[in-house]
């Protein structure tokens, strides 16, 4: 079963009636093209963020580069101009400094596009604002030289007994930011379609053979069992979950005796948002659910950014880029851990 809110009322529901439908899958600017649509992300959060964003990938290996991750005693195959001649002299010993060698990476988006995406109260649904992050993104890697791939996952296919799953391998230039922006365009449709998450992380598991950094966009509303496979990918690769959300999945407001439907089953149910034990629950539940995923996340090792429909596109991503290096500076000086971590965990 669904766990969290799932159990009781659900924030993958939404209103049933046209006006809200319209809210949330036919919104302003849906049926732009990915061409005109990528020209207004680069234009809108992009171009701002120019220069702000410079050695953001690092190997495993060391060697040349501008971040410090370690000093060692000399030995004769050392480079001489590594030397720290501070450190030196307090230790009677010559030694060098060590430092992160930059390279470039691939990038995997795994991008949960299932109908619960389709859900908005505002503008914009959870499936536009995560394709705009991921669009704006994709354009950051490319431009910095790295090749950007994705995995689109829209739920399990009851007739194949398999997950429906698109692959875009990765690559670099400006058209593959646009095959990944026409794969998302697509994605945003209802089918009753059962979500498991599990299925996209194990099949990005046995697709993702060479260190990468790998980004999860979702809801993260689905089957249990996603958490293992996703501790398994940031133990080997470099990776972030990113959290779409929207605020009336939090708390819901009055608005009297209202019809919502799964945009998964088609279930409808008939609630009334004026009795305050209702509200009070729903709210009980979704703290919960809350609760459980940081905690899951906590496990996985898995950094989360959280991104609701209401947030700023470039307040986003700068959000993103700060906490990327964030996790830079700390996990260069964490390479030994990792991997004894990875040994210990295939032993």
């Amino acid at each position: 079963m669904k766990s969290g809110i799932w159990q009781w009322f659900s924030a993958r529901r939404q209103p049933a009636n046209d006006d809200a439908s319209s809210m949330a899958a036919g919104r302003a600017g849906d049926v732009e093209s990915p061409d005109a649509w990528l020209r207004r992300l680069e234009w809108q959060a992009l171009r701002p963020l120019q220069g702000w964003w410079q050695g953001e990938h690092r190997s495993l290996q060391r060697g040349r580069g501008l971040d410090l991750v370690d000093l060692r005693a000399y030995q004769p195959h050392d480079d001489v101009r590594h030397i720290d001649w501070n450190v030196t002299a307090r230790m009677q010993q010559p030694h060098v400094r060590v430092f992160a060698e930059e390279r470039d990476v691939a990038v995997w988006f795994l991008i949960d596009a299932t109908a619960s995406l389709a859900f908005g109260s505002g503008h914009k649904g959870k499936h536009r604002v995560a394709a705009d992050l991921v669009g704006v993104l994709a354009r950051l890697f490319n431009l910095r030289g790295h090749r950007v791939g994705a995995v689109v996952y829209r739920g399990e296919s009851a007739a194949a007994g398999q997950p429906n799953l698109e692959y875009l391998p990765p690559a670099g230039g400006r058209k593959q930011v646009l095959r990944l922006l026409q794969a998302m365009s697509v994605a945003n449709q209802k089918s009753p379609a059962q979500t498991r998450l599990d299925s996209l992380l194990r099949s990005a598991e046995k697709l993702i053979r060479q260190r990468s950094a790998v980004i999860v966009v979702s809801d993260f509303f689905s089957e249990e069992g996603w958490s293992s496979p996703l501790l398994r990918l940031a133990m080997r690769h470099d990776a972030l979950a990113v959290r779409v959300m929207d605020p009336l999945e939090q708390s819901l407001p009055v608005l009297g005796l209202i019809s919502l439907q799964d945009a998964e089953t088609g279930e409808c149910v008939d609630v009334d948002t004026h009795d305050p034990v209702f509200r009070q629950r729903y709210a009980v539940l979704a703290e919960q659910r809350e609760s459980r995923l940081r905690a899951e996340m906590a496990r996985a090792g898995v950094d989360s950014l959280e991104l609701s429909t209401d947030d700023d596109l470039q307040a986003s991503v700068l959000r993103y880029l700060r906490l990327r290096q964030q996790r830079q500076r700390v996990g260069a000086r964490q390479m030994p851990n990792r991997q004894a971590m990875m040994k210990g965990a295939q032993a």
